[in-house]
């Protein structure tokens, strides 16, 4: 490169508000992408590749997760009680053993797809190993063996949710992030509207092949993508998404449980799940409006195809705006609405619409996971660890659930219709919580930088205002870095 290509560089860095330091990435091999002229050109077709390859895999994975994890749902309206001498409490106590084993198991394998260089492996050998499980669970004829089978499926099922959600913030930035954790979440109210099925181990097979691994090493991307797709996400996080040499398993778990932020959020996802326990029960729920088993379970299914397209509205708005504490706030005041409409009528009509509001608005769970990614940006080992601590206590809240739902206090389930609305309520305060504690470190970051920037004399930002003819603040703008999303 001639001494006049980056002088020219220097000048388009300048025009656009980066530092001088970007004339550098030009000079790197695989940098060809990273010109001006055509990065945003580049950037969209990396963004829409990864889209194609990335999110149809985690879905369909997604989707049989649901089916083989919520099947016992829709099995007990088919007689499981009776065919295994189930009593109500035993019931409880299968659906709570599969959390048992999920909940404790989240954290150690969200480290381990952080330290091991092939998460496509990793994913797929989990999916093969809970699809064999789910298999047997057909084969059980007893109490024990269905405890069994449920234990043991937490295990596999806990690399999937909070790794899928790890490689979902390894691919993009903050702005991206909610409405792709939107897709990938659909997976699950689809499979909820669907039923059952048996090909999971196929898929697990396969997704081991399709899976891309990290922006580094990902095989079907060339080296200028890979590149850039580095590059886009050091720029969003401030630095490079990538632990340092000193960035250990152990210190990314501490640095994780240290911050007052991650458990903020895990109290949080803990109440909110505790709020949509009704969940794991909807066929039951669905049963009360008094219909056969075959309306009901297509009355049941009805709810969610709702609930997967205000997801997915709800998190493309959340990642336009950029905003997330209003658009988690408002899914769940649909569900506390829901609930007040259910508590207040038995009517069939009131009780199906207070349906639909309760799925819809549970859906607002999504973006609780791209708002911890979001949270804790730096570094991977303890964004995976956050990851995985929050979701994993937030399934706290589901296994407490399981015994909420009783079906003592069928059909009006007033009582857990008041749980859920007070872990609602407590919830959101939580969220209100975090949002002041990410507003206030964003204001601690503005002054640092002003502070910085006005001795950053190599910039040259009051030259650079009067020749554009704008405020020495309007130049201080564009050179703004990180910041939280409220």
């Amino acid at each position: 490169m001639s001494i006049q290509e980056k002088e020219d560089i220097a000048v388009e860095c300048h025009e656009h508000g980066l530092p001088p330091s970007c004339s550098l990435s030009a000079e790197h091999p695989d940098g060809e992408l990273l010109a001006l002229d055509i990065r945003p050109a580049a950037e969209r077709q990396l963004v829409r590749t990864i889209d194609r390859c990335l999110l149809p895999v985690l879905i369909f994975i997604y989707f049989m997760n649901y089916i083989d994890r919520a099947a016992i749902t829709s099995a007990r309206l088919k007689g499981l009680e009776q065919d295994l001498g189930l009593t109500d409490i035993q019931y409880q106590t299968v659906l709570a053993m599969l959390y048992v084993s999920y909940i404790p198991a989240q954290v150690p394998s969200n480290i381990t797809l952080n330290r091991i260089s092939r998460p496509s492996y990793y994913i797929a050998a989990c999916v093969v190993c809970w699809g064999l499980t789910s298999a047997l669970t057909g084969a059980t004829n007893s109490y024990a063996g269905i405890v069994a089978t449920r234990l043991f499926i937490g295990l596999p099922e806990a690399a999937f949710y909070p790794g899928g959600i790890y490689l979902l913030s390894r691919w993009y930035t903050k702005k991206e992030l909610a409405f792709r954790t939107s897709i990938f979440s659909a997976g699950a109210s689809i499979s909820s509207a669907c039923g059952s099925g048996s090909i999971t181990i196929v898929i697990g097979v396969l997704a081991a092949f399709l899976l891309p691994d990290y922006p580094h090493n990902t095989r079907w991307l060339s080296p200028a993508q890979r590149r850039l797709a580095q590059v886009r996400l050091a720029e969003d996080g401030g630095e490079a998404d990538e632990d340092g040499g000193t960035d250990s398993v152990l210190k990314g778990f501490l640095m994780a449980i240290r911050d007052p932020k991650v458990l903020v959020f895990a109290l949080m996802a803990c109440c909110l799940l505790i709020g949509t326990g009704f969940a794991n029960f909807f066929p039951t729920i669905a049963a009360t409006l008094g219909f056969s088993t075959t309306m009901t379970l297509l009355l049941a299914a009805i709810p969610y195809v709702f609930a997967t397209f205000l997801s997915c509205l709800n998190a493309w708005h959340a990642d336009h705006t950029g905003e997330r504490y209003f658009h988690i706030a408002g899914s769940y005041g649909l569900v506390f609405f829901g609930y007040v409409l259910a508590i207040s009528t038995m009517s069939v009509p009131g009780r199906y619409i207070a349906m639909f509001l309760m799925t819809g608005g549970a859906s607002g769970y999504t973006l609780i996971s791209a708002w911890v990614a979001t949270s804790v940006p730096r570094p991977p080992a303890k964004r995976s660890a956050a990851i995985a601590i929050v979701n994993a206590t937030g399934n706290i809240g589901t296994l407490v659930s399981s015994f909420v739902w009783n079906v003592q206090w069928d059909p009006e389930y007033h009582p857990s219709m008041f749980i859920g609305m007070a872990g609602l309520g407590l919830g959101v305060f939580l969220a209100t919580v975090i949002r002041y504690l990410l507003a206030r470190q964003n204001k601690i970051f503005e002054r640092e930088e002003i502070r910085s920037l006005m001795n950053a004399e190599n910039w040259g930002i009051e030259e650079a205002a009067r020749s554009d003819g704008t405020t020495y603040e309007e130049e201080l703008k564009p050179r703004m870095g990180f910041r939280y999303l409220l």
